[in-house]
């Protein structure tokens, strides 16, 4: 029985158009939980205000996900600071869409207070419990923005009564976790921190000189990138008086590219803070060293990230910011407002530079210091790109996520009584393990494939492989060499030189004790590796310490490396050579579809290995003929020696 799960996104519908006033972060945040809790077996609806009526009221987004178009007001667009009085209307559609499909949502997860309102109102008519996450805070906003935030009062009263009333509120950042609890006076118990991410298969690093001819930019320029809503808040302003410092205090010149706005033109009219930036960048004397490029789909903006020489984001205050880690995730290092969560995501003097939010002098230096120095800006691109990888992926999140679902829903009083718990587990788990299969036939075949034929290459040449792995991926390391030392489907083949370094206990246990457990595969790729042999790590999550510095020390002895991960990769999809990885995120389905991987590698090897071998008999049984028959020995007398060569034949 699968989980039905409801989100509330009363403004930030997950299929709106990206860089406008009203859409960004929160959208993105959306959308992206939304396709990675699908992704693990839970069945969603986003719960969004009707502003379109070509769009219908109930739209099948994507596979186990709807988008149900609330009636709330005009079927128009409204800015959200002017939606609170419709909520009540909001809150009644879905009571009725919630009563006309007897759906029993396991729990409601809010995005934003007005949503969490609505969440609030229906936990006390049907018992639903619900989950907040905030987005930013009325009080946090008002700081920093004062007479510019225009959304009412009544908020400060709503927040306050959504932070009782909520089963958990989850914290993008620790300086959101303080803001709610100082602020709010927020149970500490109920507040879990999970910040936002990025998915690694949509940004990626491109070649940068590739990227610049695809977007028609000079290749030798200095570029420095804002990429985000086009409002205030965001301190875009900072960044141009910060050129226009360089260029008068430093006579150091880049080109500044501004992607976002309302419309894919950078139009004034539509878009007024490009009209005021503009007229900013002409006082400063930079004007023809500012391009506004217009808003850009999702699909292009690693280009953008890619062809930047440095980020640069420092908004008054930010509650999280996804931007500084798309960036990273491209290797492009970022310079950002020492404030919200872009303190937290971005680590000072590794990945980038932190400064306060409105010091153009500061960022000005910073900016010259990171682009006058290749040798800085190629270690942060190194140390961002690891740093976003191991900790800002949507997929941990939703895994963060989906344990704090299962913790509250355990707690509902939602259980039917006669709910069979250990049933329903088993009737899941096969069915998320036939959904894991499905989804790695279709993206890892071609993987497996390859994986096949480089390992049969170099068998085929006289080189062997070595298998490695920790805890269950130890167990599979020593069924792979099993399988191909001895035999899987094949009788009557040789033995093929595959060896499991977990198998050597006592070299291993010794090594770990006297050294460290994160030199014990290191140090045997160093003692058995040779230039054309395969390195084979085995990891659900790709993170371990011991395997990556066996991929490493294998690098350095001329091997090739294949990775059979699960969980995106981890950092040891950033080193191997090919990747065979899981589409899934629960440890137990990996596993059993890695069995699988290598029982499918361990056939195709062998086949090829037998076709090979039958290959060399058979040229052999040729040659010895012809040579009887060259000795002037009679068909019959050769075919007796044919069938004694027969009963004596050998492998190569």
């Amino acid at each position: 029985m699968k989980k039905r799960i409801a989100l509330i996104s009363e403004h930030a519908s997950p299929i709106a158009a990206i860089g406008g006033a009203d859409t960004g972060g929160q959208n993105i945040a959306v959308a992206e939980l939304a396709r990675h809790l699908a992704a693990l077996g839970y069945e969603i609806d986003i719960f969004t205000r009707w502003d379109d009526r070509r769009l219908p009221k109930t739209l099948n987004w994507r596979d186990g996900i709807r988008i149900i178009h609330v009636e709330a007001g005009p079927v128009t667009f409204i800015p959200k600071e002017k939606l609170l009085p419709y909520m009540t209307a909001f809150t009644k559609d879905m009571l009725r869409f919630i009563k006309a499909e007897n759906n029993r949502y396991k729990l409601i997860h809010a995005h934003f207070f007005m949503s969490a309102l609505v969440a609030a109102d229906i936990k006390q008519k049907l018992g639903i419990p619900f989950i907040v996450t905030f987005h930013a805070l009325a009080r946090v906003r008002r700081i920093h923005q004062g007479r510019n935030d225009w959304f009412p009062d009544e908020g400060f009263a709503i927040e306050e009564r959504v932070v009782a009333e909520a089963d958990q509120i989850v914290a993008l950042c620790p300086q959101d976790r303080d803001d709610l609890i100082n602020l709010y006076q927020a149970d500490p118990g109920k507040i879990t921190v999970i910040p936002n991410g990025f998915r690694p298969d949509e940004i990626y690093p491109l070649d940068k000189l590739f990227v610049r001819m695809a977007l028609k930019l000079d290749p030798k320029e200095k570029i420095i990138l804002q990429l985000g809503r086009m409002v205030p808040r965001k301190g875009v302003d900072n960044v141009i008086k910060a050129l226009g410092y360089m260029r008068s205090k430093h006579n150091f010149e880049a080109r500044l590219l501004i992607v976002g706005g309302e419309s894919d033109e950078p139009d004034p009219g539509i878009t007024p803070e490009i009209g005021r930036l503009q007229k900013l960048a002409k006082a400063e004397g930079v004007s023809d060293l500012v391009t506004f490029v217009g808003r850009r789909t999702r699909d292009m903006l690693h280009y953008y990230y890619s062809a930047a020489d440095v980020f640069t984001t420092t908004p008054w205050y930010e509650p999280f910011g996804i931007t500084p880690l798309e960036s990273m995730a491209c290797g492009t290092p970022v310079i950002g407002s020492n404030v919200g969560g872009i303190k937290s995501t971005i680590v000072d003097g590794k990945t980038g530079f932190l400064v306060p939010p409105n010091d153009p002098v500061l960022l000005g230096r910073r900016i010259i210091e990171l682009l006058s120095s290749n040798k800085l800006m190629m270690y942060f691109k190194e140390n961002a790109i690891r740093h976003v990888n191991e900790s800002y992926t949507w997929m941990k999140a939703t895994h963060l996520t989906a344990n704090m679902y299962e913790r509250i829903a355990t707690q509902s009083p939602l259980r039917a009584e006669d709910e069979d718990d250990s049933l329903s587990y088993i009737d899941d788990s096969f069915e998320a393990l036939i959904e894991t299969i499905e989804k790695s036939r279709r993206k890892i075949r071609l993987a497996t494939l390859d994986s096949a034929q480089a390992i049969y290459r170099s068998l085929a040449r006289g080189g062997k492989v070595l298998v490695c792995g920790n805890g269950g991926s130890a167990a599979e390391a020593q069924h792979f060499a099993a399988e191909l030392v001895g035999r899987f489907e094949a009788t009557g083949r040789r033995g093929l030189p595959v060896m499991a370094l977990t198998a050597d206990t006592a070299f291993v246990t010794a090594w770990a004790n006297d050294f460290t457990f994160e030199e014990v595969f290191a140090r045997q790729v160093e003692a058995y590796g040779q230039p054309g042999d395969v390195l084979v790590v085995i990891s659900s999550s790709g993170q371990s310490p011991n395997l990556l510095k066996a991929i490493r020390a294998a690098r350095k002895r001329e091997m090739f490396c294949i990775g059979l991960l699960g969980k995106e990769g981890g950092a040891a999809g950033e080193l191997t050579d090919i990747n065979i990885i899981v589409p899934s995120n629960e440890t137990s389905r990996i596993q059993e579809v890695q069995l699988h991987v290598l029982h499918v590698l361990s056939h195709l090897i062998e086949q090829q290995i037998m076709a090979d071998d039958q290959n060399v008999i058979q040229i052999t049984e040729e040659w010895s003929i012809s040579q009887f028959q060259m000795a002037g020995l009679s068909g019959k007398t050769a075919d007796k020696r044919k069938i004694r060569h027969e009963s004596t034949k050998c492998d190569r």
